[in-house]
């Protein structure tokens, strides 16, 4: 047989046989791709040609880039690659000729996340010239910042910055005078991107302000672990990269969020997704809920003190298309905000996340109230609210027909009745996430296999696993992640 298969045909069945999984799939159903090298010399041959993705963890060593250059000789079709280092490269020289061996290698490039240590603009010049249709980028830059290579990228889509935290190198040049001639050269440019991810940057990353004025077709935003918006304190440049935003996400940005929520809501006139973690303004958040100009349609918040009823009603009168409201860890609103806005939605929601928030298991019926204004949630996330008791699940299920994903996971209180009555109450379900349920057991798991015709993943530990579960899990092709 293998001399009947030539090698154009072997190469395209590789192609098409899915990746590993990255989460751990059920030993009924293993991906056949890691047994294809084993078979003969020529199918391992063929199949590192075929690969179009690659993923490489590495530890930094005199010997990473000659090693590196043979392993990449062999994959000449990668249009897809992830370099990251376990450690901090001793020196920049070595990120900049990691990355330029990688240039060198492979010209079809079309996305890279390059997690290496920071990189220097002529590295990413070289990176612009050999890899010129690159649509995703990651990668890291050191101080001073400097965005202009990104023009020699026209078919740049989504780009993704951390900022090190290290001083530019000795020689390099510094100040803001030197640098400004360097982002003059590209003054007027206008860029592609569509995604833009942000870590690390602080007020004086003047580099920043050049992106702003740069980016006028974003369509989503991220910035995380910000100080700052590269400006000195004025969110004049920022506001004109933000009138087509359609998704914005603030991660621990507590000192830039009330300027940032102000522009959005000045400006933003497609803004339909907003997350807000771990740092957060009452009164800004407020404000952007009563007076946003968009249609807000997803929201998802992690603000365990600054997050209170005032901006449930808020959302209540000025929001009532949206169709997801996720909360995690929101510890000062009440029953009353979440039914007030569960009537005003009248029916629209089809995701609601209520995680780690005490308002579930502090008053009794209220998830059952809300399950009576919600009847056409598809998502449900109650996960680690530990004490959540199966009367209060059961009350909620009981509205809750048309659920296809349901996840529980951390509930430490439900035990097995929670399990029939989801079952008997949800009979869409696709997906379950019943991880570090220590109450629910073997039985209950098996059951719900049974009885769930459409379930097609589910997240449980491999203990609570029977044979029949594993023969049903089998024969139902369910993904199962323990």
């Amino acid at each position: 047989m293998d001399n009947v298969l030539c090698d154009e045909l072997l190469q395209e069945i590789f192609a098409r046989l899915s990746p590993p999984p990255q989460s751990s799939p059920s030993p009924s159903s293993p991906s056949s791709s890691p047994a294809v090298p084993l078979v003969s010399k020529r199918w391992l041959r063929l199949y590192r040609e075929s690969r179009t993705a690659l993923s490489l963890r590495l530890a930094p060593s005199a010997a990473l880039i000659p090693d590196l250059s043979s392993l990449l000789a062999n994959y000449p079709a990668v249009s897809s690659l992830s370099v990251v280092l376990s450690s901090d490269p001793s020196s920049r020289a070595f990120s900049d000729n990691l990355l330029l061996l990688l240039c060198s290698h492979c010209a079809r490039l079309r996305s890279l996340k390059f997690l290496a240590g920071p990189v220097s603009v002529f590295s990413l010049l070289s990176l612009s010239r050999t890899c010129a249709h690159m649509t995703h980028l990651t990668v890291s830059l050191s101080r001073p910042l400097v965005f202009s290579w990104a023009v020699r990228l026209p078919s740049l889509k989504e780009l993704s910055v951390l900022v090190s935290s290290g001083d530019c190198g000795e020689g390099e040049f510094q100040g803001n005078s030197d640098y400004g001639v360097l982002e003059n050269v590209e003054l007027e440019a206008e860029l592609g991107l569509e995604s833009l991810c942000l870590s690390g940057v602080s007020s004086e990353d003047w580099g920043v302000s050049w992106l702003w004025r740069s980016c006028k077709k974003l369509r989503k935003l991220q910035l995380k672990g910000c100080e700052g918006i590269g400006d000195g304190g004025s969110y004049a440049s920022f506001g004109r990269c933000l009138k087509g935003l359609q998704e914005v996400e603030l991660r621990t940005c507590r000192s830039i969020v009330d300027g940032v929520l102000v522009k959005l809501a000045e400006n933003c006139e497609f803004l339909s997704s907003l997350l807000l973690y771990d740092g957060g303004s009452r009164d800004s958040l407020l404000h952007f809920i009563s007076n946003c100009r968009c249609d807000l349609r997803k929201l998802d918040l992690r603000l365990p003190l600054d997050l209170k009823n005032d901006h449930l009603f808020a959302l209540s009168l000025h929001c009532r298309n949206m169709s997801s409201l996720r909360l995690q860890s929101c510890c000062l609103v009440t029953g009353d905000g979440l039914k007030t806005f569960g009537i005003a939605m009248n029916g629209g929601l089809q995701e609601l996340a209520l995680i780690n928030c005490d308002v579930v298991e502090r008053e009794p019926g209220l998830l059952a109230t809300l399950g009576q204004h919600l009847g056409q949630l598809r998502k449900l996330d109650l996960s680690y609210n530990e004490m959540l008791p199966d009367k209060e699940l059961i009350g909620m299920l009981a509205s809750c027909s048309h659920l296809v994903d349901l996840r529980l996971r951390g509930c430490k209180g439900l035990t097995d009745p929670a399990i029939l009555s989801i079952y008997r109450s949800c009979k869409l379900l696709e997906s379950v996430d019943l991880m570090h349920c220590c109450g629910i057991g073997e039985k209950a798991v098996e059951s719900l296999i049974t009885n769930s015709p459409r379930l097609r993943r589910l997240q449980v530990e491999e203990s609570k696993f029977s044979d029949a579960a594993k023969t049903q899990v089998s024969h139902k092709f369910i993904e199962v992640v323990a």
